[in-house]
């Protein structure tokens, strides 16, 4: 199956001070498609997401060697701009993470920050990104109140309205679903399905039958080494590796 790459992956270490977390990694994440990274608890998932818009330099001890290209530009290129690189992609963490002010406020947040000032343009973004992330019927006669009285899975899509709201082209999730009580998971979930049309998605999860549901491509870790990677049904169905085998079998974990 030919892809064509949104995010290009080349040779990419990681290390935590005396600890390689990602060790020569390289792949290619397909444009339009929900990519999905799987392994064990601390195989180096999470630090690959956050590669890919610079967070993993939050760390302070963290030192990286190798390329990540988004549309052909390596992001850690001297010079880049680390802020225009985090616009262009939305990232979802494992708890909801809205801002103390109101629902309409959250979404609106970003674009202020970019200078939108006009309130009906404000207001119309608002109401779009809501849409997008199927909350707009839940809280539109309520917009102005705190968004800390919202639910859990009322949060996350929230916080994802929010991050649509700058216009990504790319929305990671670490995560996303694992605080949230299944049927807020299986919302989250059909939005995924539904974004996929219109945004490239990078999505970690230790629920295998998550990454079975959603999955177009996988990435398979294991002790910060890329397994395996591909196509999400030849993975499942007929993996090359043994350790793939071994993996999604149960037989590691």
């Amino acid at each position: 199956m030919a892809i064509a790459p949104h995010i290009r992956v080349e040779n990419l270490d990681v290390r935590y001070g005396a600890v390689r977390a990602l060790k020569g990694i390289t792949a290619d994440i397909p444009r339009k498609m929900i990519s999905v990274i799987i392994g064990p608890s601390g195989c180096g998932k999470s630090t690959l997401l956050r590669t890919f818009n610079r967070l993993v330099e939050t760390a302070g001890d963290a030192r990286v060697s190798g390329r990540v290209l988004v549309d052909g530009a390596d992001i850690f290129a001297p010079g880049t701009d680390v802020t225009a690189v985090r616009k262009r992609m939305g990232l979802l963490s494992q708890r909801p993470y809205p801002l103390p002010m109101s629902i309409f406020d959250n979404v609106a947040y970003g674009p202020r920050v970019h200078g939108v000032r006009d309130r009906r343009t404000l207001a119309a973004v608002v109401e779009g990104r809501l849409r997008q992330a199927g909350l707009w019927e839940e809280v539109r006669d309520r917009l102005h109140a705190p968004a800390s009285r919202l639910s859990l899975g009322q949060q996350q899509r929230l916080c994802l309205a929010r991050g649509l709201a700058v216009e990504p082209e790319i929305i990671l999730g670490d995560e996303p679903t694992s605080a949230l009580d299944p049927r807020s998971s299986q919302h989250i979930e059909r939005i995924f399905m539904e974004l996929k049309r219109e945004y490239t998605i990078v999505l970690v999860t230790h629920i295998l039958r998550q990454a079975r549901r959603l999955a177009d491509y996988v990435l398979f870790l294991y002790l910060g080494e890329l397994v395996e990677h591909g196509p999400a049904r030849e993975i499942f169905e007929n993996p090359r590796e043994e350790m793939t085998r071994d993996y999604i079998g149960g037989a590691i974990s």
